[in-house]
């Protein structure tokens, strides 16, 4: 008895060390702790990760610009727009030259590269070499979201391309959005053409009188579309185009109807439309190889190549990529409300805002210079007709 008190005594009480259970558990221990903690700080660094990779996004999409709140002077000599109207006048009363502006664009282009379908369709596979690039020049790593995407469009025979059905010749006008258009005046002129294509959210309304109030096409991406929809024509078609892989799921959206989900808001960089009261047959989606192109046939640009922080202004505006797609719509194409003329940066850079032409000089996703070139060969060559005079003005006395 006195035995087994002794060494009850001897036990923790009596020891300063307590002997473990079994050797190395502290270690275990901890490392289980840590195991626990683990998926956490997982899930915390991968939404550093992603957080990260849409700073970066951000930061490399063009940034929008606010409108100034000076009104920028801008008057228009009644005799230069006498000039431009009796220029206008005589392109639409003049002989129409079928397939002239297509023609002379296929000389500028290699024989392995000559494009003929503008829009994508239900019944027709999309070309292999689609996904060779990414957007805008392609489809690649979007595969299975431009199939689904294909289902929701109409088939190519429900709507064939009036080039095709009307004896007529057809005379595309290509309506830019610069300010150049503000005091000529042209609507009801404009309205005269057959196919007019309107670019982005380019408003008409109280413009009317200067732009029309006529749309064939809108053509636009996400964030350049219209919030409110304003094209209150029943024929008009909206073309959408795809700058990157959410405006897919954005797109298809817009088409069925549906919400866009809040994980894709997240990689626009601007306000989005949530609606286009459009019925589904009134949707198009444009050819990827229309803009590919356009950047890497007509303007001679390189191959897009993956660069994180450096851009090589290889991608085309709208309006140089919307008069490719014109070619294949129509057989004359002309531009209205073209140009960027830098040297001139108080002028107005829109027909309906308040941005001075300087505000050009701050993005860097178009080379203007490049493309500015390219339209003023187009136009001394005849491919194209400048109805305002913005990239060469060959109705302006000499």
């Amino acid at each position: 008895m006195e035995r087994s008190r002794a060494l009850r005594a001897r036990g923790p009480q009596a020891s300063p060390h307590i002997p473990e259970e079994f050797p190395g558990s502290h270690v275990t221990e901890n490392k289980m702790r840590l195991l626990k903690r683990l998926p956490a700080h997982r899930r915390w660094l991968a939404l550093a990760v992603v957080l990260g990779l849409l700073c970066v996004a951000i930061l490399s999409l063009p940034l929008r610009e606010t409108e100034t709140s000076v009104p920028v002077d801008w008057h228009v000599n009644h005799a230069h727009k006498k000039q431009v109207h009796e220029h206008v006048h005589r392109v639409l009363e003049g002989q129409c030259r079928p397939s002239s502006t297509r023609h002379s664009l296929l000389a500028r282009l290699p024989a392995s590269s000559r494009m003929t379908q503008a829009f994508l369709w239900k019944d027709l596979p999309l070309p292999d070499d689609i996904f060779r690039y990414p957007p805008p020049f392609g489809f690649r790593g979007l595969q299975h979201k431009a199939e689904e995407l294909l289902k929701l469009l109409p088939d190519s025979e429900s709507f064939p391309l009036p080039k095709n059905t009307s004896e007529k010749c057809q005379r595309c006008v290509v309506m830019g959005n610069g300010g150049i258009l503000r005091g000529l005046e042209l609507g009801k002129l404009i309205d005269r053409f057959d196919t007019i294509i309107r670019l982005n959210s380019g408003p008409l309304g109280e413009f009317s009188i200067d732009v029309g109030n006529r749309t064939s096409i809108r053509m636009s991406y996400p964030e350049g579309t219209p919030l409110h929809w304003i094209d209150t024509d029943p024929h008009t078609l909206f073309v959408a185009v795809v700058y990157k892989g959410v405006d897919v799921s954005w797109i298809s959206a817009m088409i069925s109807k549906l919400s866009v989900s809040l994980w894709d808001w997240l990689f626009f960089w601007q306000k989005v439309p949530d609606h286009i009261p459009l019925e589904r047959h009134r949707f198009r989606l444009l050819n990827p190889l229309v803009i590919r192109e356009t950047a890497l046939d007509l303007l001679k640009y390189p191959p897009p190549k993956p660069r994180l922080w450096v851009k090589d202004q290889n991608v085309p505006t709208m309006g140089v990529s919307a008069l490719n797609l014109a070619s294949l719509l129509c057989d004359e194409v002309s531009l209205a409300g073209f140009g960027y003329n830098l040297s001139q940066q108080g002028v107005p850079l829109h027909y309906f805002d308040q941005l001075p032409m300087s505000a050009m000089l701050r993005q860097t996703t178009h080379n203007v210079d490049w493309e500015t070139q390219l339209l003023q060969k187009l136009v001394r060559e005849g491919a194209v007709t400048d109805l305002t005079g913005g990239v060469h003005c060959s109705f302006c006395p000499s």
